[in-house]
Order: C-alpha cells, then structure tokens, then sequence
C-alpha cells in the first residue's frame, strides 16, 4: 500500500502541473481529493490493514493530501493571476489617444418647418391649440359641414377605428373644440398630425398639417389674403407672388388655393411645377356659415376665414425635397443634412 500512495503522489503532482484553467483544477479537486476520489479510495482500505501500521500509514495519506492542498491553492492563484493579466491587456484603454465623437441629434425637417410656421403667426397674434387625433366623425366631418352622404367625405380616404370614431383627417376638428370652448373673437393655429389612406412620392398615410381660423366681426376675405400674404412673404421671402385660385371645400365658402410663384424657378417655368410657374400650398375660404350653427356662433354677428397647409409640402418646397417618403424612413444621411 505504501508504494501505491507513492505511485499516486508522483502521478498527481504531475498531472497537476499540466493543469491551467480552473475548470480543469476542480476536475483535479474531485478526481484525487473528492468523496469517491483515488486517495478516499485509499484511506478506506486503511481499516484492512494490521492495527501497528494504520498510524504509520494515515500519516502517509494525510501528508500527501496536505501537499495536494497546498499543490492545488498555490495552481489556483496562479491560474487567476494569468487570466486577470491576460483580461487587463485585452481591455487596455490607451488613455493618450483622443476621445470618440458622437454626432449631436438635430432637429427633423417636419419639426422645423411646424416652429417656423408657429412663430411666423404667433407674432401675428395667433395662439397655437392641440386636439385629439382619435376623433368623433361629429368634430372631423359632420359639425365641419360634411353630412353622412357628403361626397366630399370620400376625399378624405378615412381610417375608421369603429363606428363612429376615426384617424382624423385633417386639423380642423381642433377648430370646432375651440369655438365650442371659446366665445369670439378667436384667433387660433392648429398643427398635428393626421391621416389619410393614400401613398406615393407627394402623399403618406401619416402626415401633418396647420390648421389657422380666425373669427371676429367684420372679417372679410382682405383678411384672408392679408394674413396669407404676410406667411409667404416672412416665410420664403420678399418678392415671392401669391394668387388665390377659386375652389371648394365644405367647411369654407367662398373657397380657394393659394399659389405661390415657384420657388425653383422663380415662376419662370419647370419641372417641379410643370411649366405653369406656380406651386400651390395650401387651401382656405370663409367660414360657412352651417359651422358656425354647429358651434352657437351667430353668423349675422360674425364673420371668420380658416386655412390648412401641410407641413410635408411646405418642407418639400422650403427645403427642395424630391420626395416625400424621404421625410419618413429616418436615413440620418438625408436628416444630417437639416
């Protein structure tokens, strides 16, 4: 028995020596030193063995798992230390070389042309309003003059959520809330976001608009091109035309388009506005009268004028865009440039 203690110290220890990771040292652990281990193998058979040799031979088997400890905690150190030397050179930080850069975020073109607008009419004494953009068929089409059977109401390429609740199509249920809320004079913009079902270079199911309505006594068309004249002067610059073409929307009578000179070719005729010289941007007219019923505003007393751009054709203009998906498929290439 002595000598197969002595064949298992020198098997160990050399064992031992090829061990280099930890998974490999607790394989080590179990295999020599574990409850079913080779040297707990041998400390059974002890017991078998004459009483004068038991002591002598514990001795022997206690001594070489001492050595085994002491083999295994010292292999143990050194494993950890190698691996944390070998973790520091693989995530060394070279403080000496410069700082990365990160690209700073800027605002959306959609975003800036709704601040610009906004500004350019508060300063004309208009106050910005919000609205829901789930809404009651009532607010988006039945007080705004558009009855259940309205052809008009096919123009609009409704997303119904049910029954009578819908994805507003335009802004100007926000002007129905306000003067159910507010008593004349009323001086409002409305920009949001709105939705219609259609889809192609120049239309996309989601998109924004500013709704501008302004009711007061003895307010007359003047006002309307007056006020519109102003935005396109402060908004494109001087010296840009404006025309007012003859139209028709529900909620508006008299109705028109606005036209302003196009701002590629100066009015001189292009592509972009195929030859005519002139680019429309946005509808307005009179407040009909059947509005102001729906609200309780006495249309012998008052008069108003409404407006609606929108933000995505105003961007596309300003800013020279092609296409008005561009605005939508958030390529930080395209937004860099804003």
């Amino acid at each position: 028995m002595h000598a197969q203690l002595e064949e298992l110290r020198g098997r160990a220890l050399a064992e031992l020596d090829g061990v280099v990771t930890e998974e490999a040292l607790q394989a080590f652990r179990v295999k020599y030193l574990g409850k079913k281990g080779e040297l707990t193998a041998v400390m059974k058979g002890v017991g078998s063995l004459p009483p004068e040799e038991r002591p002598r031979l514990g001795q022997v088997v206690n001594s070489i798992r001492d050595l085994l400890d002491e083999r295994l905690e010292a292999a143990q150190i050194e494993i950890r230390n190698r691996v944390t030397a070998e973790r520091l050179q693989s995530e060394r930080l070279d403080v000496s070389l410069p700082g990365r850069q990160y690209p700073r975020g800027t605002k959306h073109p959609v975003t800036l042309v709704i601040e610009e607008v906004s500004e350019i009419f508060a300063g004309l004494g208009f106050q910005v309003a919000e609205g829901p953009e789930v809404e009651l068929d009532y607010y988006n089409f039945e007080a705004l003059n558009f009855p259940k059977d309205h052809p008009a109401r096919d123009m609009q390429d409704t997303f119904f959520v049910e029954n009578n609740l819908l994805l507003r199509t335009h802004t100007s249920p926000v002007q129905i809330r306000t003067m159910l809320k507010h008593a004349p004079p009323v001086r409002v913009i409305a920009p949001g976001t709105v939705y219609r079902c259609d889809s192609d270079a120049t239309h996309s199911p989601m998109f924004h608009q500013i709704e501008g309505f302004m009711v007061d006594k003895r307010i007359t068309f003047a006002d309307l091109k007056g006020i519109l004249t102003i935005f396109v002067t402060q908004y494109f610059g001087k010296g840009i035309g404006v025309r007012l073409r003859p139209s028709f929307f529900p909620f508006t009578e008299p109705s028109a388009e606005v036209d302003i000179a196009c701002v590629i070719c100066k009015g001189k005729g292009c592509r972009v506005c195929k030859q005519s010289g002139w680019l429309e941007i946005l509808g307005a007219g009179m407040v009909d009268p059947e509005v102001f019923r729906h609200v309780q505003y006495d249309p012998e007393s008052v008069t108003g004028f409404a407006f609606g751009m929108g933000i995505e054709r105003i961007a596309m203009l300003k800013y020279g865009i092609s296409d008005m998906r561009l605005l939508f498929e958030n390529d930080l290439r395209f937004l860099r440039q804003f």
